[in-house]
């Protein structure tokens, strides 16, 4: 699927952990689909959106490795990037994330970026997690079938 059929109608676009790491890390297999992908965000083309879960995850091996420069970078990613958004979770989005965890069979971690994306008002999600591509309340686009365009 080409990324401009996969976007079509899309303004606000939550984005998992996965991409998120595959971006900053220059993921070999993923590195040229994320980095349009960031780059449609940095002009203002697309809004990002993640969960505040997302920072938890992608410093876990930073701090492991004591790598301050990767940290820095995930956190000037995530904290003051113009058209992104680290999007809170609050009771509600709990709540629908315990919603969609009982509907979808989700891992509670997918349940809560999916419900955070709810609640930013998205119109899609980015992930490379095949599995969640039975949730129906968002559309879920996959790294995998943005690669098979290229």
């Amino acid at each position: 699927m080409r990324i401009e059929d996969a976007l079509h109608g899309v303004t606000r676009l939550a984005i998992d952990t996965a991409p998120i790491l595959y971006f900053v890390e220059a993921n070999p297999r993923y590195d040229e689909v994320v980095t349009t992908i960031f780059q449609r965000i940095a002009t203002g083309e697309l809004f990002g959106s993640t969960s505040t879960l997302t920072l938890t995850e992608v410093l876990v091996h930073p701090f492991r490795q004591n790598a301050r420069a990767l940290q820095q970078q995930y956190r000037e990613l995530l904290t003051t990037s113009e058209h992104f958004e680290l999007q809170v979770i609050d009771a509600a989005t709990a709540e629908r994330a315990a919603e969609l965890r009982a509907q979808y069979n989700l891992r509670t971690p997918d349940a809560i970026q999916v419900s955070a994306a709810i609640s930013a008002s998205c119109q899609a999600f980015l992930t490379n997690d095949l599995a969640l591509k039975s949730v129906a309340a968002l559309r879920i686009i996959t790294l995998e079938e943005l690669l098979t365009s290229q």
